[in-house]
């Protein structure tokens, strides 16, 4: 099995890719199995977060790109910066994970938030997309861009 310690700079050629979703970028220490079916363990330090693009460097100097897998997510559109930031005060007071850009909001599927948000008068809509959340201002990987 090869153990992935070292989240190092993109690089032009990885051997392979890691799709993982969310839950999982988040995870410094686990079993993993690359996208070419080989079994890897991730050994990272603590409190590293990945993000779609970057890259892993194993022991033996193997290099993995990571992919944000495809979720099930709710995304709201909003052009209204007033009603952005109402909409992300909502969902951060219960502590929701976000994905925010200038003009959407974008958390995991949630029947209940997406009901709550149309009280507000606005529509989520239910989607498979990456998710690439906010890791709050103490997090490791902030200030990430969104396309």
């Amino acid at each position: 099995m090869i153990h992935f310690t070292q989240k190092t700079e993109a690089v032009q050629e990885a051997a392979t890719t890691l799709t993982l979703p969310w839950s999982q970028r988040n995870k410094s220490r686990q079993r993993v199995r690359l996208d070419n079916g080989e079994e890897a363990g991730l050994f990272l330090e603590r409190g590293i977060i990945l993000r779609g693009g970057d890259c892993l460097t194993a022991e033996d100097g193997t290099i993995v790109r990571i992919v944000a897998a495809t979720e099930t997510v709710s995304t709201v559109q909003c052009q209204d910066p007033l009603q952005l930031a109402r909409i992300c005060y909502h969902l951060g007071n219960r502590h929701v994970d976000l994905e925010i850009s200038k003009d959407r909001v974008r958390y995991p599927h949630d029947h209940v938030l997406d009901a709550m948000l149309q009280g507000m008068g606005l529509t989520a809509t239910v989607e498979q997309a990456p998710f690439e959340p906010e890791t709050g201002a103490y997090g490791q990987g902030h200030g990430h861009h969104h396309g």
